[in-house]
């Protein structure tokens, strides 16, 4: 009997928040796989940020995910059929599985993942993309030494929960900033940071300077806008900012508001950079050892948010822009 898969399909580019006029749910018949391909049954897929970008008609990192494609998306499922060398049926594996129960895909961009050793959802999070963006991050592109001040706003998703318990394991101080006062105490009671500066309920600039009074070393920017407006003002002599995203932005009707504090980088001889973790490529099993050593150990904890049923993607997704999570935000597909 042919294989099915009930895939997501990009039907429409949105305006604003995406919402389930954009997208088409069908069914589709799974093809037999050609040689250096694989058959993969999804298990979790992966809800980032970044895919709001990919359904952007414009020049990025990678191409836009067309009209009429299954929408793009980091996955986690067992091997069902293979003509790869490298994958045998049983085995487990993540990459870009797409938005979709069955895929069939290239296995040179599949990696094998060990559930015995963690949750397979935590090959999305801790062990997967956003840990390894958080890793390389702050130690490369942020430079991050013993004793730094680290601020890293969207402290409590998936990059910047990591981000700044990596700080602290590296003997920096750690300062999130996120929505809410139980986020707040999560960053602060369960993961270790220093302080938490809740963007809701506080002034934001205050407490920053309240809570870094010696200034920030390294700024790990996930929101942009007026958040990062107001760290600029904190910068220490030589700080280094770490732009990772800047989700308040990537709905915007209008014009992206750029920060109007950028002169705190000559006066404190400071530098912004942007990055992109796929740069990293080749170093990615520096990061796997470390993250899987610091969470064998303890030293490394994460959450999760999970929502059930991929005809739920368009709400699951909602919630990356609403803050309406804790943790990585993931889709389980089965079981």
């Amino acid at each position: 009997m042919t294989q099915t898969t009930t895939r997501v399909i990009l039907s429409k580019r949105p305006e604003g928040l995406p919402s389930d006029d954009n997208f088409t749910i069908e069914k589709a018949p799974v093809p037999e796989p050609a040689e250096g391909e694989v058959v993969v049954a999804t298990k979790y897929i992966s809800l980032d940020p970044a895919m709001r970008g990919w359904m952007r008609d414009a020049p990025s990192y990678v191409p836009p995910v067309g009209i009429g494609e299954v929408m793009r998306a980091g996955g986690v499922g067992e091997v069902i059929a293979s003509r790869h060398p490298k994958f045998s049926v049983g085995d487990h594996v993540n990459g870009l599985l797409g938005v979709q129960t069955v895929a069939c895909v290239p296995g040179d961009g599949l990696h094998a993942v060990d559930p015995s050793l963690a949750p397979l959802s935590a090959y999305l999070g801790v062990l997967g993309m956003p840990g390894i963006t958080a890793y390389f991050g702050l130690l490369e592109v942020g430079a991050l030494a013993e004793g730094d001040t680290v601020l890293v706003s969207g402290a409590a998703g998936a990059v910047g929960s990591i981000v700044g318990q990596i700080a602290k394991i590296k003997g920096a101080r750690a300062v999130g900033i996120a929505g809410g006062p139980d986020k707040c105490r999560h960053l602060v009671d369960e993961l270790g940071f220093d302080a938490a500066i809740d963007y809701k309920n506080e002034d934001v600039a205050a407490r920053i300077k309240a809570t870094c009074p010696d200034r920030v070393n390294v700024y790990f920017d996930n929101v942009g806008g007026e958040i990062l407006n107001a760290a600029l003002t904190r910068l220490a002599t030589g700080a280094r900012v770490v732009i990772c995203g800047a989700i308040s932005q990537y709905n915007n009707l209008e014009e992206v508001k750029g920060p109007s504090n950028y002169m705190t980088l000559l006066v404190r001889r400071a530098r912004m950079e942007g990055f992109i973790v796929f740069d990293y490529a080749e170093r990615y099993g520096e990061a796997f050892r470390d993250m899987g050593g610091w969470l064998t150990t303890g030293k490394l904890r994460y959450r999760e948010t999970v929502v059930e049923g991929i005809e739920q993607f368009t709400d699951a997704f909602a919630k990356l822009f609403s803050g309406d999570k804790l943790g990585k935000l993931v889709l389980k597909v089965s079981d």
